[in-house]
């Protein structure tokens, strides 16, 4: 049983991606290094498709998914999916578990919480 975790093997754009800081926006400004890292997140997820498949994979039986369980869904073609599950799982936000000649997709909620919480509620100012 193979496990690919976030950035391994996939170069400097995981490596930013996974080392997000979660100071929330609307406190402190961000400096550049953490505006960098959590927009290099948000670019993952800020396309529909990738949005629909975390959706899919976290509503699925057991909280993982086949490959081959998410291309129907979405319409598009397997390595279309493939690629688009890729950059979900180099940004951290999915672990990929390779069985036999399929790949199945697992979320990982710590990292959508720490979306959240960069996203937090704003500060009260006056």
């Amino acid at each position: 049983m193979e496990v690919f975790r976030a950035g391994e093997g996939a170069g400097d754009a995981a490596d930013v991606a996974a080392a997000v800081c979660c100071a929330p926006i609307a406190g402190t400004p961000l400096s550049a290094a953490e505006a960098e890292q959590l927009a290099a997140l948000l670019k993952a997820i800020a396309e529909p498709t990738r949005l629909r498949l975390l959706s899919l994979v976290a509503a699925h039986e057991g909280g993982e998914a086949c490959v081959c369980d998410l291309t129907d869904p979405v319409g598009l073609s397997q390595p279309t999916v493939s690629h688009h599950l890729k950059v979900l799982v180099d940004a951290g936000l999915l672990l990929r578990e390779k069985r036999g000649v399929w790949a199945y997709y697992r979320l990982v909620p710590e990292r959508l919480n720490q979306i959240s919480q960069a996203l937090g509620q704003p500060s009260s100012r006056p």
